[in-house]
């Protein structure tokens, strides 16, 4: 009978690593952004309110140190301003359309997409929503030794937030380049420093070169079956800084002149790192 114990408890025992090899733990700096109004009183641990994270309207703040579980939970405090709804936008003939979903990569919550709506990392954020009402978003991080991280957050239903993550490590995104990600809903094609065009799809992204420390880029997109040119545009590239152009579509203020008028079609917001924050 002892020796029956004493096994059982060696089983124990050895299940415990098993266990946490099955959760590993990681370590990175992370950069949280808003898409959309900025958001305060974030955290990434419940009830966490001495280390309140705001992050800001399209641009970096300060990076914040996490480490923990590869999916990383979003928390907001009870508090916090509440976020205005968005960025949703009317498109004449196709209905109302959001963000792209991170893990699907399909189309926001049309009609049509309603019903496979809440999959992957939204349905697990439910289920965990139930014990933990605070918990406002679920973010998948980049394993692999990744040292930095982006994430983008988008307003989503009941508070909540979809959460666009970008491996930023210094080996994926070396300073003096251009990483470009298409977050609109449609195709678009960009043709850099007169290179032939490369069409790319939603949630797609490429790494280009600067060229005298400059990007001179055009930017395409398709409505339908045809192709129209939004604009030729020069981005300045400074060599010891990260630097991404992001391509959404967002009805936000951030992007209104002071006349009230828009740039575009789609819409473009670039983030850059200056050495001393790698």
């Amino acid at each position: 009978m002892r020796s029956n114990i004493l096994g059982l408890a060696c089983l124990v025992l050895l299940a415990v690593p098993v266990r946490a090899e099955q959760e590993p733990t990681i370590s990175m700096k992370i950069d949280v952004v808003a898409w959309g109004n900025e958001i305060k009183g974030l955290s990434f641990k419940p009830g966490s309110s001495k280390s309140d994270i705001t992050a800001l309207g399209f641009r970096y703040s300060k990076p914040v140190a996490y480490s923990g579980p590869v999916i990383m939970e979003i928390y907001q405090s009870a508090d916090a301003p509440a976020s205005p709804a968005g960025p949703a936008m009317e498109i004449p003939g196709n209905g109302r359309i959001m963000p792209p979903d991170p893990v699907s990569g399909r189309d926001g919550t049309t009609s049509a997409n309603k019903a496979n709506a809440k999959q992957g990392l939204a349905l697990e954020l439910e289920k965990r929503r139930r014990k933990e009402p605070a918990l406002v978003s679920l973010a998948a991080l980049p394993g692999g030794g990744c040292l930095r991280a982006t994430v983008l957050l988008a307003p989503a239903d009941d508070g909540t937030y979809i959460a666009y993550v970008i491996d930023d490590d210094p080996s994926k995104l070396p300073v003096g380049r251009v990483r470009i990600h298409n977050l609109s809903p449609f195709p678009i094609a960009m043709r850099c420093n007169g290179k032939p065009a490369r069409e790319l799809k939603t949630r797609e992204a490429i790494l280009v070169p600067a060229i005298r420390d400059h990007l001179i880029y055009e930017l395409a997109y398709k409505l339908g079956d045809e192709w129209k040119m939004q604009e030729n545009n020069v981005l300045r590239v400074r060599p010891k800084e990260q630097t991404q152009m992001i391509i959404l579509k967002s009805n936000n203020s951030f992007f209104l002149a002071s006349d009230g008028s828009r740039s575009g079609f789609l819409q473009i917001i670039t983030l850059r790192r200056s050495p001393e924050t790698l």
